[in-house]
C-alpha cells in the first residue's frame, strides 16, 4: 500500500541525514520539497540530493513566508490535496523538511490537512540546535538541569521568563529580533555565555562563541540560532 513520509533532512550537512531517511528517499516515487521564494533553490533538496534515485519525480512547491494565515492555509491545503492524490494513485510520496519534522516545521500543518485515508509516517531528523551543541561540545542539559526552546518572535517578557526559569535556552528565529533579544541578555550578563551559529553544519556556517560584540543593528541570516548557557564556562 502506498504511503506518505515526512522526512527530516537535518540542519544542512548531508552526512547528518539519518540512515532511515536516506534509505527511504531512494525508494520514493515522488518527492515534495518546500521553497520559501518562488523559483528559488530548496535548501532541503540540496541536502538530500546524494540519496535520490534518477527516476524520482521532484515537485518543488512554494510555501509562503508571510503572516497572512489565510494565504498560508490556502497554499497548504492545495499541496495536501496534491499529495493525497499522488498517494491514492499508488505512489510512495515523501516531503522533506529542514531539521526535525516535529520542531517548528510547516510539515506539521501539512500532515493535519492530508485526507484521513492516507497512511503516513514521520522520520525524525537532527534539529539545528542539537547539531550546534554537538559542534561546540557543550551539553544542552545534564543531571537536573532544564532547557527550553523559545522562538525569538515571542514577547520580551516570555524570553526573560524562559531564561530565568531554565539553565539553557535555545533562541530560534533571532535574525530579525536582535533589538529585543540583546538587551535581555545584556541585562542578565549572559552575552559571553551565548553562542550564535548561522547555517549550522553547512559549508557557509558562521560561528560566534560569544555575542558580546553583536549589535542590535547587525544583519543575520534567517538560519541563525542562539544557545544561552547559564551554567557553562567556555
Amino acid at each position: 500500500m502506498a504511503k506518505f513520509y515526512g522526512i527530516g533532512t537535518g540542519p544542512g550537512d548531508s552526512d547528518l541525514m539519518t540512515v532511515k531517511g536516506a534509505n527511504l528517499l531512494k525508494k520514493m516515487s515522488v518527492l515534495y520539497t518546500p521553497e520559501a521564494k518562488k523559483a528559488s533553490k530548496s535548501l532541503a533538496l540540496s541536502i538530500v540530493e546524494p540519496f535520490l534515485n534518477p527516476e524520482l519525480e521532484i515537485k518543488q512547491r512554494h510555501f509562503p513566508m508571510t503572516n497572512d494565515w489565510e494565504e498560508k492555509m490556502i497554499s497548504w491545503q492545495t499541496i495536501a490535496k496534491e499529495i493525497s492524490a499522488d498517494v491514492r494513485s499508488g505512489q510512495d510520496v515523501a516531503f522533506i523538511t529542514l531539521g526535525d519534522p516535529m520542531v517548528y516545521s510547516t510539515y506539521s500543518y501539512l500532515l493535519d490537512l492530508l485526507d484521513d485515508d492516507i497512511e503516513t509516517e514521520t522520520v525524525p531528523g537532527i534539529a539545528s540546535f542539537i547539531s550546534m551543541a554537538s559542534q561546540v561540545q557543550l551539553p544542552l542539559c545534564i543531571d537536573e538541569e532544564k532547557f527550553a526552546v523559545i522562538p525569538a518572535t515571542v514577547s520580551a517578557e516570555e524570553i526573560k521568563n524562559g531564561i530565568l526559569q531554565n539553565d539553557t535556552v535555545v533562541l530560534m528565529k533571532v535574525a530579525n529580533h536582535l533589538p529585543k533579544v540583546l538587551p535581555i541578555l545584556r541585562e542578565a550578563n549572559l552575552l559571553e555565555q551565548t553562542i550564535l551559529i548561522s547555517h549550522a553544519s553547512q559549508a557557509k556556517e558562521v560561528r560566534q562563541m560569544t555575542i558580546k560584540n553583536l549589535k542590535e543593528t547587525d544583519k543575520l541570516s534567517y538560519f541563525s540560532t542562539m544557545i544561552v548557557y547559564k551554567n557553562r564556562q567556555f
